[in-house]
């Protein structure tokens, strides 16, 4: 599959949002291993950055960002819209982290219309068009309702 664009913005500049297809998340419930939490113990009564959490968190980020995009191309997604983190504590021992946005389909405004970038005058002139499927445009909501879209 192609590489997914995400933005935190509503919109793509230089690409034309041809269909929603909703919401999309990805998420991870974590807990530092005993080890971690034993050295991090040790390193919090000095103050300052506390390594092993910032890679447990980093690593989480990237989870649910995978989990997110994954998502977005099973529902025929080439982009995510709108994308934002959020994180919460179960308990005391455990972290949630969650990315979230619209999964959209974008294509391409070629060079010489209004909204054109650089990058989408390039992406319009090597980039085919997105398939479609037969009888519909391609997208999740066109398929028959007791039928799965693949």
């Amino acid at each position: 599959m192609c590489a997914v664009i995400i933005v935190t913005t509503n919109e793509v500049p230089g690409y034309r949002i041809d269909a929603v297809l909703g919401e999309v998340m990805g998420m991870t419930v974590r807990s530092a291993n005993i080890g971690a939490n034993f050295v991090a113990s040790f390193r919090s009564i000095g103050g300052g950055e506390v390594t092993e959490y910032t890679k447990l968190v980093y690593e989480s980020r990237q989870e649910v960002m995978h989990r997110m995009v994954q998502e977005a191309q099973r529902r025929g997604g080439n982009a995510v819209v709108g994308m934002r983190f959020d994180t919460g504590d179960i308990a005391q021992s455990f972290s949630e982290v969650c990315a979230y946005g619209t999964a959209v389909v974008v294509s391409p405004i070629p060079a010489g219309q209004p909204g054109a970038t650089a990058q989408s005058a390039h992406q319009a002139q090597t980039s085919p068009p997105a398939p479609q499927a037969p009888g519909g445009h391609g997208y999740p909501q066109d398929a028959a309702p007791d039928q799965p879209w693949s």
